[in-house]
């Protein structure tokens, strides 16, 4: 048994996805408006809680290899993590992070 694992399509950059998928040219432009929005909601709020462990960090005065050590993280990702590499990280282990630091996170919904 054999699969064709060869991409048919490719959207280029800059292109709606789903506009390629068939929806019509309103419905497509309606989803990706609301892709980006989503997308850029969960950008803003990994690099809060990186702004947060950058500052703790910052304030305890740590070098990256201590501040790996009580993160639970290799040295390379506390230098993500204050360059804020946010595709390397899920919202859920930057909350981890934060909590070895003592520091509790609370959600607000609006």
């Amino acid at each position: 048994m054999t699969q064709n694992t060869k991409s048919m399509h490719i959207t280029a950059v800059g292109e709606n996805v789903f506009a390629d998928l068939g929806f019509s040219p309103k419905e497509a432009a309606a989803l990706q408006a609301k892709s980006k929005r989503i997308i850029s909601e969960k950008l803003a709020i990994k690099e809060s809680l990186m702004a947060e462990l950058s500052s703790w960090i910052d304030e305890k005065k740590l070098k990256q290899h201590d501040a790996a050590i009580i993160l639970g993280i290799t040295r390379p990702r506390v230098s993500d993590v204050v360059h804020k590499k946010t595709v390397k990280f899920t919202i859920d282990s930057l909350v981890d992070m934060l909590a070895r630091t003592g520091k509790r996170v609370e959600l607000a919904i609006r």
